[in-house]
């Protein structure tokens, strides 16, 4: 099969939910980014197989959002594009998307990427309301509209948090946090360590942003809120005791805080990949290469673990081990998660358990995370899959380096794990 090629790719700003991102939409956001990267390579919009973009929470005014963005990007109507959804994991669907079509020769050339405002993920109404609403809407008379309102209760007004019921696991039907918890438990990782880890994130973030190693895969976005060129959500010189002082939000006597948990946000990320050949006949530079990828399933309340079943599934496919690997991206959606999953990696007894004996062996702390991740940067979930793989390339080049693998945990219970190459 034909070398799968990342052209390049662009991401913008990460900002945190309701700030100054609030007003911008996800289709606005992404087909901002989606024309500026089109723009710079320098490929024409026609030489475009298809759009594909990853997306969560699917807003129901940009029905297909991956065509809205297409169209308010600039590509001709006649370019069709579709939505992908894999939960955190929708940005890196976006990608074997492609990649998929690539190779069964549906194709050669793609702008992928993944988008989300988490701010403008909407308020439902309760099923009761709903209820009342739709007997109003189906009577004539004012008199029976006035008579159905009197069965209207206080509780029925409540609204539902969209964002939180999508982030709430239907299946075991907890919360993403409660997940983390579990990990902390299961692995026996204290807050202290937890806290530490989401420390290091926020000041490795905080050197690369005084470095300016991001800036290179930022486009600045301008809106009403203000301009916003890097990502908002690094705390500049946390310590310790300021993450010490934040209370606990899954669990009274649980260990996982707002201070060690990924950030709501919002976010726009996309990539152009095709074949080699089709590179060459355009004469593209390649940024780097996407060597071979896996998704993986397991147990929805500890959905955490995915990097480590989804790896583990790569390295049989692709024969390689962690000796192999120069840099690793693994999202941060908990300090707790990645934790559990660095344990978990070298662990003889959970490999004896779920992997017949094979241990994956202990990650290197500094090839992993080296510029911190989604606890200091932020997680807009359907984007961050994209990001990584993006950040992920550019820093084995910027390194001289050759291998990275770029992993993350899914929502309901999954695992991806891409292995990229320049």
């Amino acid at each position: 099969m034909e070398k799968i090629v990342v052209i390049d790719g662009l991401r913008s700003p990460i900002a945190k939910a309701y700030g100054k991102l609030n007003n911008i939409q996800a289709e606005e956001l992404g087909s901002i980014i989606a024309k500026e990267l089109v723009l710079r390579s320098g490929i024409d919009y026609k030489e475009f197989d298809e759009v594909i973009i990853g997306n969560v929470a699917q807003p129901t005014h940009a029905a297909n959002i991956a065509r809205v963005i297409a169209i308010k990007a600039g590509f001709p109507i006649s370019t069709p594009a579709y939505t992908v959804h894999r939960n955190c994991a929708s940005g890196m669907q976006s990608i074997s998307s492609a990649i998929e079509k690539i190779h069964s020769k549906q194709g050669e050339l793609y702008l992928v990427g993944g988008v989300e405002s988490m701010s403008n993920i909407p308020l439902l109404h309760t099923q009761a309301f709903k209820n009342i609403l739709t007997e109003i809407s189906n009577t004539k008379s004012i008199k029976e509209k006035l008579k159905i309102l009197t069965k209207l209760k206080l509780q029925d007004l409540k609204p539902v948090i969209g964002l939180i019921s999508g982030l709430t696991d239907p299946i075991s039907g907890k919360i993403m946090g409660k997940t983390a918890e579990n990990l902390a438990n299961e692995f026996k990782i204290d807050r202290q360590t937890q806290d530490l880890y989401a420390l290091n994130s926020h000041l490795k973030a905080q050197k690369a942003i005084e470095n300016k190693i991001f800036e290179e895969e930022i486009h600045p976005i301008i809106s009403k809120n203000g301009s916003i060129f890097e990502d908002d959500g690094v705390r500049l010189n946390q310590t310790l005791e300021a993450l010490g002082k934040l209370r606990t939000i899954f669990d009274a006597n649980g260990t996982v805080t707002a201070g060690n948990s990924s950030q709501v946000s919002d976010g726009a990320s996309m990539l152009i990949i095709c074949s080699e050949s089709k590179a060459k006949e355009l004469n593209l530079e390649p940024l780097g290469y996407i060597k071979d990828y896996a998704y993986a399933g397991l147990e929805p309340d500890k959905m955490g673990l995915g990097p480590l079943y989804a790896t583990h599934k790569l390295f049989n496919r692709s024969k390689i081990t962690l000796k192999d690997i120069d840099l690793i991206e693994l999202n941060e959606a908990f300090a707790s998660q990645v934790l559990a999953n660095l344990e978990a990696f070298k662990s003889i007894e959970f490999a004896n358990k779920h992997f017949e004996g094979k241990v994956l062996g202990e990650i290197n702390n500094e090839i992993l995370n080296v510029n911190g991740g989604a606890i200091a940067l932020g997680h807009p979930v359907g984007m961050s899959g994209t990001r990584i793989v993006l950040h992920l390339l550019k820093e084995l080049k910027r390194r001289n380096l050759k291998t990275g693998l770029a992993t993350l945990c899914v929502g309901g219970g999954q695992g991806a794990s891409f292995l990229l190459e320049v």
